[in-house]
């Protein structure tokens, strides 16, 4: 009996013995290396959605560059159309590029100290504008030479648009320039840019020689006065 509950198992019980159980451990294997590989795939993929997402939503909100410098252009061309207009003295040119509203602002110092402004097209019409019919025959320019610098756009959606530059005016001669800030509010009417507000502020004093106007970008020194509020 002994020997008999002691008997070594028969070599293929051994082998039914050792390799019983090796198809379960290797499904299980494969089961946790495929959860783990849907795993990282399910994470690649959302990790992948929000760059994507987030690449479109960037490209959305930024505007085509060569459409927005079409847009700059464009406001450009009816601020030089206006003051062109204005010499040629042709009334209907003038009056095309302003927003004819009760809002439309235009407003300049003078050398004397004072200044001039109008509130309202009407305004702007009874001064500039009868000034204008008052003297039809054209002009030159008594600032021939005009130069802009440093301009600064800021869009306010796609019909709306403030700006400001330093601007520098010569002289008829054109050896002398003054300088003067200046200060448009654009607005889109039917898909083009008028003007609702002129601002200039000149300084009559301080004039810049033309040999040295190459060299100005900007102003620096906006604070020139001495007697002040």
């Amino acid at each position: 009996m002994n020997q008999l509950a002691f008997r070594p198992t028969s070599p293929r019980q051994n082998v039914h013995t050792k390799f019983s159980f090796t198809p379960l451990t290797e499904f299980s294997s494969l089961f946790i290396a495929g959860r783990q590989l849907w795993l990282f795939c399910g994470l690649f993929l959302t990790f992948l959605l929000i760059i994507l997402s987030s690449c479109k939503q960037t490209s959305a909100n930024t505007p085509d560059e060569k459409k927005l410098q079409a847009e700059k252009d464009a406001i450009l061309a009816v601020i030089e159309k206006e003051t062109a207009s204005f010499f040629a003295r042709d009334y209907n040119a003038w009056k095309s590029t302003y927003a004819q509203t009760d809002y439309a602002f235009q407003a300049w110092s003078n050398k004397d100290g004072t200044f001039d402004a109008s509130v309202g097209w009407n305004g702007i019409d009874n001064t500039v504008g009868k000034y204008i019919n008052d003297n039809p025959e054209p002009q030159s320019s008594s600032h021939p030479i005009v130069e802009r610098k440093n301009i600064k756009y800021k869009f306010y959606g796609p019909d709306a648009c403030y700006l400001t530059w330093d601007q520098f005016n010569s002289n008829k001669q054109g050896d002398n320039f003054h300088h003067s800030k200046e200060v448009r509010l654009m607005e889109k009417e039917k898909g083009e840019w008028k003007i609702v507000c002129v601002a200039a502020f000149w300084d009559y004093v301080n004039p810049i020689a033309a040999d040295r106007l190459k060299d100005i970008q900007r102003m620096d020194k906006e604070s020139r006065g001495t007697d002040k509020l």
